[in-house]
């Protein structure tokens, strides 16, 4: 049936085109006539290539079955991905309002306690490199490829980024077919086709369009998706996304399921962050990323208001580590960065994925905001440790406490500990909670002053009342990161 649907769909478009082109003729008109051949002409294009076989016969040698046998892993890692709940995935599914799929359900492999893992690859170099994800090998004790000829071939693993998830592999041999990167990034509404190997099927090839790009889907910091709605399936992990010329637009890494199954909503990382991870793979091994050294977070309006910038723009600076790049080059807590190099920051993901791919010991100049006036500052960008990223600033649940001072109408009860003034009750549906305050949260200071007790905070909210300003800028301490919330003044009056 749903052929059926697709192709009276091409027959109606197709016979529109036709009537215009026909109205046209009859009436004579040149710019008539021009704009029924142009009306054709696009419906022509909008109804895809008649056929993808051409580009599936110049791209499928280069395209390879990935396979993997796997060291001893804990059952919960067994598929080269984190556990669902408490994770990425989880915020993903809530997110968009989804029931969370049991952790068997979700898997893009066979059953728990498997010994071997399976996906998808292909040659960009005629000596044998491979570009599949990180989480098709990790955990690997030895990787086979399968070409799509038969050939059966032993590869080592070069180097693998988790962060982008993203390995490079070298298969034994020379003078394998090959496919190149496009050069410029696809449009939404361009055709697309993946190839892979999906369910240890062999070589098979799905189309579908760009929906989107630069999707965030909360998988890390340099999130960088492209969307495309086709029907990408299990074992699809790591192989390429073409484009109608037969480069390769992107390598596809995840799928939106609530079942486990395809529902054909598809992420594959774009070329250009592909090419940037590979290069440095190939030569280091490893991917060495700039590291400012601050907690940033976006600039909402009601911050925006409270700081005196734009809304939307910009990354607000909501932690500075001591002797960070940042730290030391004069960067402080509430300062707003506004541009790296004379290029506007558009939020903090994307300060987060320039300054990484800056890479370290570089020099940038950043221009920042601090109370209502533009300043520069030149930073010498370190080396990201291991377990540290440029990352959102995100709350996470904290302890109760007894009860304490009360300001009532924010819906807040506090008491001194911690370093500042602890959240002790939050009230369901009060400004607080609606700013996303939690019980355990450590208000630190309030109106660019440190608070130490409930009273503290108190005056910050009448001393902004008197000045005639509509919020407070309050900073708050979490187990895991410091942010800024503008706390209204009327509500406190």
């Amino acid at each position: 049936m749903t052929v059926v649907a697709l192709n009276a769909d091409r027959r109606r478009t197709l016979r529109r085109a036709w009537l215009g082109a026909a109205a046209a003729a009859s009436l004579g008109g040149a710019a008539l006539g021009a704009t029924a051949g142009a009306t054709a002409a696009y419906a022509a294009e909008a109804a895809g290539p008649a056929s993808f076989a051409d580009i599936v016969d110049r791209v499928k040698g280069a395209v390879v079955s990935v396979k993997v046998k796997l060291v001893d892993v804990a059952e919960d890692e067994v598929d080269g991905r984190a556990p669902l709940h408490g994770g990425p995935v989880e915020r993903f599914f809530k997110r968009f309002g989804l029931p969370l799929p049991d952790d068997d359900s979700r898997r893009l492999g066979p059953p728990r306690g498997r010994e071997t893992a399976q996906g998808s690859g292909f040659f960009i170099s005629p000596d044998g490199y491979i570009v599949t994800n990180n989480h098709v090998v990790e955990h690997a004790s030895a990787v086979t490829v399968t070409t799509d000829g038969g050939r059966t071939l032993s590869a080592k693993v070069i180097g693998v980024d988790p962060k982008t998830d993203l390995a490079l592999l070298k298969a034994q041999g020379a003078n394998f077919p090959t496919v190149q990167f496009a050069a410029k990034p696809p449009r939404v509404g361009d055709w697309v086709i993946a190839v892979g190997n999906p369910f240890g099927l062999g070589g098979t090839v799905t189309a579908g369009i760009v929906s989107a790009r630069g999707r965030d889907i909360g998988s890390g910091p340099y999130d960088d998706f492209i969307q495309i709605d086709a029907p990408v399936n299990h074992g699809n992990s790591g192989g390429p996304t073409f484009n109608n010329e037969g480069e390769v637009v992107g390598v596809n890494t995840a799928i939106f399921s609530p079942s486990g199954g395809s529902v054909g909503i598809g992420f594959a990382i774009s070329a250009d962050v592909v090419q940037d991870v590979v290069a440095q793979l190939k030569a280091h091994g490893s991917v060495a990323r700039g590291w400012l050294g601050v907690e940033i977070q976006p600039v909402t309006p009601d911050l925006a208001d409270s700081l005196g910038v734009k809304p939307d723009t910009g990354a607000l600076v909501a932690k500075e580590s001591a002797d960070s790049p940042a730290a030391l080059a004069g960067v402080k807590v509430g300062d707003v960065i506004g541009s790296v190099d004379g290029s506007a920051v558009s939020s903090p993901r994307d300060l987060a994925r320039r300054i990484a791919a800056l890479g370290p010991k570089k020099s940038v100049s950043l221009k920042l905001s601090r109370d209502g006036k533009e300043r520069e500052i030149v930073v010498t960008l370190g080396a990201m440790p291991a377990d540290n990223a440029l990352a959102e600033a995100t709350p996470a649940p904290a302890p109760t406490g007894a009860r304490g001072a009360d300001l009532a109408k924010l819906g807040l009860d506090l008491e001194p500990g911690d370093g500042g003034v602890r959240i002790i009750t939050v009230d369901a549906g009060s400004p607080a909670a609606e700013h996303g305050l939690s019980v355990g949260d450590v208000i630190v200071d309030a109106g660019g002053r440190s608070v130490a007790k409930p009273a503290d905070v108190a005056a910050a909210f009448e001393e902004a009342k008197t000045a005639g300003r509509k919020s407070v800028l309050i900073r708050v301490k979490t187990d895991q990161s410091m942010r800024f919330v503008a706390l209204p003044v009327r509500k406190a009056s």
